[in-house]
């Protein structure tokens, strides 16, 4: 069974500048909550095929491979690591995606499928995950519109912050 959480953000940038920063996928680990680098692991950087390690410590990565691109749109990443899917799941996907919001704000839209291994166990666990990748989903959202809009990578400190004045 597939799940399918998303989050999403207003950024107050115009598209154009929204998609010339989504489109460099060597930075992610700018606006990705936990990630301490990202590597380009192809000659290809953008467009279907361009690929990725993304860190969240010196030797712990996963792998994310463009399968989808529309240009000012956004993309689909596919999560696995070699030939594998990324652990615990049997499938993987995060789509970023923009739409304009008027000529200064560009609307973020942030989608992560996944399908989990193991049968029943796996819908169960599945399910229950659902909440926490939905949690982290919505930090990705919101450390993006802060690193767009300052051009400043995203601290924790800065995200816990920014919550904060949210509320």
């Amino acid at each position: 069974m597939t799940e399918t959480v998303s989050a999403q953000a207003i950024i107050d940038i115009p598209l154009n500048e929204a998609w010339e920063k989504l489109s460099d996928i060597s930075v992610a680990h700018h606006y990705v909550p936990g990630l301490v680098k990202t590597e380009i692991i192809t000659d290809q950087r953008t467009g279907i095929g361009a690929s990725r390690y993304v860190y969240r410590s010196e030797k712990s990565y996963i792998q994310e491979t463009v399968e989808e691109w529309q240009e000012d749109e956004g993309f689909l990443i596919r999560l696995h690591k070699g030939e594998k899917p990324a652990p615990p799941f049997r499938e993987a996907w995060f789509r970023y995606a923009l739409s304009p919001q008027g000529p200064h704000s560009t609307l973020f839209i942030a989608q992560m499928r996944y399908d989990m291994p193991w049968g029943r166990l796996g819908q169960w666990l599945g399910s229950k995950m659902a909440g926490f990748v939905q949690s982290t989903i919505a930090d990705v959202a919101m450390s993006m519109k802060l690193y767009y809009e300052t051009e400043q990578p995203t601290t924790s400190g800065a995200l816990k912050a920014y919550k904060a004045a949210q509320r």
